[in-house]
């Protein structure tokens, strides 16, 4: 997969995502990471990509024009028309449904905003979607964008050493992770539950499945209506209910 991310700081991104396990499967050819400077198409002596607003307002924004040649770069480097998000708080919340789908393409690119945003026009025209990581604002698309791209870079084959790595996390199924533990088996006087450490795999699947139900029924109970669930759990969830109403 091909991953493309024009942005005013390329070193930024490359700082953070030539790190770590993302930073290992681009070495090793899982994922392919391309950082363009959208300053480079300034249409003007000063590398300019930014100017006032119509109709007044405080900062500046980002202008088309260089935005729409780098990516018709990117375009042209790649021979194909990447999927382009803009990442905004304007956009649809960021799931791990979406990320799943997002990781089937074979090329996405990403677009970073800064200072007020970017001019309607170049993302009426070029861009496929929008996304938002949350319900809150921060000073550029650099950091939403490098939490897409890791989020979709390790759902690739290969790229975590094991599938399970990311199978039984928060969200993948529909539900929050269980809790974990480690070593050592007694900390600051907390046991780790027995049922770990018996070795007996059924008892752990199904301790660890409970453990999702009730950490989602306390915290997330909003994810439970599109959870795929038995009869055996949708009862595990109405007793849990019943006691909570005692």
């Amino acid at each position: 997969m091909r991953i493309d991310i024009l942005t005013l700081f390329p070193e930024m991104c490359e700082a953070v995502m030539g790190e770590s396990i993302i930073g290992r499967a681009r070495k090793n050819g899982k994922v392919e990471m391309n950082f363009h400077q959208i300053r480079d198409f300034a249409i003007n002596k000063h590398n300019q990509v930014d100017d006032t607003p119509y109709g007044g307002g405080a900062g500046m924004l980002m202008m088309a024009q260089p935005i729409y040649d780098c990516y018709m770069k990117v375009c042209e480097e790649s021979q194909t028309r990447p999927h382009l998000i803009y990442m905004s708080p304007c956009g649809k919340t960021l799931t791990q449904d979406r990320v799943k789908e997002l990781s089937q393409m074979d090329n996405i690119a990403i677009l970073c905003g800064r200072y007020e945003g970017v001019d309607q026009r170049v993302i009426d025209e070029i861009v496929d979607e929008e996304i938002s990581i949350g319900d809150y604002v921060v000073t550029g698309g650099e950091l939403p964008a490098m939490i897409l791209a890791d989020a979709v870079s390790r759902m690739l084959p290969g790229v975590l050493s094991q599938p399970e790595g990311f199978m039984g996390e928060s969200h993948y199924s529909g539900l929050l992770e269980y809790p974990q533990y480690t070593k050592p088996p007694v900390w600051h006087g907390v046991e780790v539950p027995e049922v770990l450490a018996s070795g007996h795999h059924a008892n752990i699947q199904k301790w660890q499945r409970e453990k999702s139900l009730e950490r989602t029924f306390e915290r997330r109970p909003e994810l439970l209506e599109n959870a795929e669930l038995t009869k055996k759990e949708i009862e595990y969830l109405h007793s849990l209910k019943n006691a909570e109403d005692i």
